[in-house]
């Protein structure tokens, strides 16, 4: 799941961040309301949830929430926000916010939070990903291969087990490996332009080691598609 971080404290900015990445999120943190309105403008990458300060330069974080609804934008926001008065909280939700979270606050409280949000917005519930032969297992971070005998469990590496996940996602659709980075990878991280390549060589030459075909094709010039 992709998060976009609105938070202009980098201290605490940087220590949010640390650990929704230990989560296995995505994260893009920006510290301004004008750049996170680019960020969610943005045709190539999409958000599952938004955090968002309240108080922040240039564009408000109640604002920004405001800006989202008015173009119909229905990406679940989480307000974080040292203002706790009830008639603070009554209007971040009524703004558009979905839920609201006061400064100081515990990363455990934040996490659940996130959860809660997901349970509520139906295109973002979690997906039972197993197509055909392959299924994932998100508790081991694992591929679970049928197609071998006996069956296996192939341990995957966190950015591995994302690129499976997302490809699932979209069985026989051909992704292009530029999508595939804007979408898997950091936008401040500026990965190499072969880096989906470089993965892909290593999934498979992974695979290959447990005697397992790739399910994932490289379609030469259009990018990669997982075939069910």
């Amino acid at each position: 799941m992709r998060i976009l971080l609105v938070e202009d404290e980098e201290d605490l900015g940087l220590a949010i961040k640390q650990v929704l990445v230990s989560e296995k999120y995505i994260v893009d943190w920006v510290v301004d309301g004008v750049e996170a309105w680019h960020y969610l403008d943005n045709q190539w990458t999409d958000y599952s949830v938004a955090i968002i300060d309240w108080l922040l330069p240039k564009l408000s974080g109640l604002e920004l929430c405001q800006r989202l609804r008015s173009h119909q934008n229905p990406l679940p926001v989480l307000m974080l926000t040292a203002l706790g008065q009830p008639e603070n909280r009554i209007t971040g939700l009524d703004a558009g916010a979905d839920d609201y979270l006061v400064k100081p606050f515990i990363m455990e409280e934040l996490l659940a939070r996130l959860r809660a949000l997901q349970r509520r917005s139906p295109q973002f519930q979690p997906q039972t990903l197993s197509i055909g032969q392959f299924s994932l297992d998100d508790a081991n971070n694992a591929l679970c291969v049928n197609v071998t005998q006996p069956p296996q469990t192939i341990p995957l590496t966190v950015k591995e087990f994302q690129i499976f996940a997302y490809l699932m996602k979209h069985p026989d659709r051909i992704i292009s490996g530029s999508k595939i980075r804007n979408q898997l990878w950091d936008l401040d991280a500026e990965p190499m332009s072969n880096v989906v390549a470089a993965q892909m060589r290593l999934i498979r030459r992974k695979l290959a080691s447990y005697n397992c075909i790739c399910p994932i094709e490289t379609i030469r010039g259009q990018g990669y598609r997982f075939n069910s």
